[in-house]
This record gives structure tokens, C-alpha cells and sequence, in this order.
């Protein structure tokens, strides 16, 4: 089962009302509702660790000529009707953009806070996107987009390159771990068997270059050696994948004699 517990913060002022019994607007749907223009966090996965509140924007547009209180858009699985299916912890929503009679944009902000709410780890991976509305004097209407959003549990990286200095044609051990935030402990645990590349960047230059990749172990501590050549920044990345998101470890700076 989902959370049983929910806070929704909407935005005074973000009850609108349409009076106008006009034809409905281009594009609204048969039970007089249509949701358009729908975006999650621009696209991209929301990443959260284990104590800092993460904020989610959200957009979207709705046409009806109905009265309506409190349109959202929210991330579910299982059923849309079924509220202990649904992800968010606060929720906020914008006035009325009025773009024509009967249809407005809205800016919404989805906040998600490990620190204050229970987060289970089955929680990250995929879910899909609704949007919803209710209409004064009772009733509303609730509309899956076909669209997926990620949720994703931060990592982190670190990283020590040794010794400093160095002399040319010596070689340097890069090491370092790959954690990741564990919702339910609220720590970051080891996050074992990670391929993470090793990444140069020599000193004066402006990007990093892939050296190699290395896998991490059971414990997901990171091991390599390489040649020493220049001076410049060692670091470790991690891409992600479906349940966690992409960190770069800080630099280790090895200066080449």
C-alpha cells in the first residue's frame, strides 16, 4: 500500500470558477475537463536524498467551462482513484493563467521531504502521471496523461588519487565509494557493484576526459591505478539508472613532478 498520510498546500487565491456556460473549449474532454501541456520536473528525474526537501516544478493547462477548486497534476501506481497510491508530500499550485475563455495555464510545485515523511526505497523507479480537478458543489474529473516520470534516490561518490605529488611514469591509486541514499534508514548505505568511470582533467583545461571504468565491489568501494603524466584532477562518475541518480565525486587534485 501506498502512504496513508498526505498534506496538500494549495495556493491561496488557486480556487478559480468559470461561470461561462459557453460551448466547451477546443480539446476538453467528453466529461467536460481536458488537461494539456503537461510537464514534470522539466523532463528530468526527480533525484532526493535523505534530509533536504526537493521541490519538483510542474506545469500544466486546463480547459472547461465547469466551476472547478484545486487542479493538480501527481505522480501514482496502481489506481488513479486510489489516494494511498499517489507520491507527493506537499503540493502547490498557481493561480489561473487565463489564455482564452474557460482556459487557464498553471504552474505547480510538487515538494517531497525524507526528512519529515516516511519514504519507503520500493518508491523510486517509475511512475505515471495524472492530472485532476474538483468541481465546486462536488464531483470532478481525473485524467492519466501516458506519461512516465522517475523518481530516483540520490548516490554519492568519493575519491582520494595518492600519493601527491607524484613523480612522471609513477603510478597513482585512485580510490574511492559509490553510496546511495537509503529512504528508510534516512543514511547513505554502500551501493555495490556500480560501474563508475574514472575521469582527467588536466590542469589548465576545462573538461573531463573518461581514463577508464572500473566496477566497484560488493561494498562499493572503488579501486584503480594509472600512470601518472600531468598535473591535473582526478574524479569518479556515476550515471544512474532507473532507481538512482547520476553524482560525480568532488576532484583530487595530483600534481605531476
Amino acid at each position: 500500500m501506498g502512504k496513508k498520510v498526505w498534506r496538500a498546500v494549495v495556493a491561496v487565491g488557486a480556487s478559480t470558477v468559470f461561470t461561462g456556460m459557453a460551448a466547451v473549449p477546443a480539446g476538453a474532454a467528453e466529461g467536460g475537463v481536458s488537461f494539456t501541456r503537461v510537464q514534470v520536473n522539466g523532463g528530468k528525474p526527480i533525484v532526493i536524498g535523505v534530509s533536504e526537501e526537493v521541490a519538483a516544478p510542474t506545469s500544466f493547462r486546463m480547459a472547461t467551462t465547469k466551476k472547478w477548486k484545486w487542479p493538480a497534476v501527481f505522480l501514482y501506481r496502481g489506481s488513479m482513484g486510489n489516494s494511498g497510491e499517489r507520491l507527493w508530500h506537499a503540493i502547490e499550485t498557481s493561480d489561473c493563467h487565463q489564455v482564452s475563455s474557460g482556459v487557464c495555464d498553471f504552474n505547480e510545485t510538487m515538494y517531497f521531504d525524507p526528512s519529515e515523511w516516511d519514504m519507503r526505497n520500493s518508491e523510486a523507479g517509475a511512475w505515471k502521471v495524472a492530472a485532476e480537478v474538483s468541481f465546486t458543489g462536488g464531483g470532478g474529473d481525473t485524467d492519466d496523461k501516458g506519461l512516465t516520470a522517475y523518481v530516483k534516490r540520490n548516490s554519492r561518490l568519493s575519491v582520494n588519487a595518492a600519493p601527491e605529488p607524484v613523480a612522471k611514469g609513477k603510478t597513482i591509486t585512485v580510490t574511492g565509494k559509490v553510496t546511495r541514499a537509503n529512504w528508510e534508514t534516512r543514511k547513505y548505505a554502500s551501493y555495490g557493484s556500480r560501474l563508475v568511470s574514472l575521469q582527467f582533467k588536466p590542469s589548465g583545461a576545462t573538461s573531463y576526459t573518461t581514463v577508464k571504468k572500473v566496477h566497484a565491489n560488493g561494498s562499493g568501494a572503488l579501486k584503480t591505478t594509472v600512470k601518472a603524466s600531468k598535473t591535473g584532477a582526478w574524479r569518479w562518475a556515476y550515471y544512474g539508472n532507473t532507481t538512482t541518480g547520476p553524482s560525480t565525486s568532488a576532484a583530487d587534485n595530483v600534481v605531476v613532478r
